[in-house]
């Protein structure tokens, strides 16, 4: 079965025969299932009102476990934005009722990020509805095959998270 893939790599073998475009047959794929797998985020997150950023910051609460709470230097190292973008978020996800903050009990000065029980449940729903998109773009896989690429998606990106700082 031939794939976009496939037909770009051939026009810049027959172009270009003086270059290895061995690295696109991997990463164009890459690049190419990352497009389609951010169209079904949006779709999963859009179906219970939420945005994509919503989702990443509502989910690393929830992820936290009960009481669902983190500081905002810990939700930035989650979901990897400024601290800027970070108070952003949290003021509006406030406003929508889907996280509240408190005084930190450990430190005067610093506040919590708690998710709140609508937070909570939209999280959730969420979550189900993304996987159950997800298990559709992998239906072609078995589940050794899904392990497999798994394993070898891990190699790739574990020198970039972690990396220092």
């Amino acid at each position: 079965m031939e794939d976009e893939v496939d037909r770009l790599v051939g026009a810049w073998r027959r172009e270009r025969p003086d270059l290895d475009v061995e690295p696109l047959e991997v990463l164009s794929r890459v690049s190419r299932l990352a497009r389609h797998l951010d169209r079904a985020r949006r779709l999963a997150f859009s179906e219970h009102s939420l945005e994509p950023w919503e989702f990443d910051v509502l989910t690393a609460l929830r992820r936290a476990g009960n009481p669902y709470q983190l500081s905002p230097g810990q939700l930035l190292t989650q979901t990897l934005v400024t601290s800027g973008t970070m108070t952003n978020r949290i003021d509006r996800l406030t406003k929508k009722g889907l996280v509240e903050r408190l005084p930190d009990p450990t430190d005067r000065r610093g506040v919590l990020v708690r998710l709140t029980d609508e937070g909570r449940d939209r999280a959730d729903q969420a979550l189900a509805g993304l996987l159950e998109q997800e298990r559709a773009i992998l239906a072609e896989l078995s589940k050794a095959q899904r392990g497999e690429l798994a394993g070898l998606l891990r190699q790739l990106t574990a020198p970039f998270d972690n990396i220092p700082g």
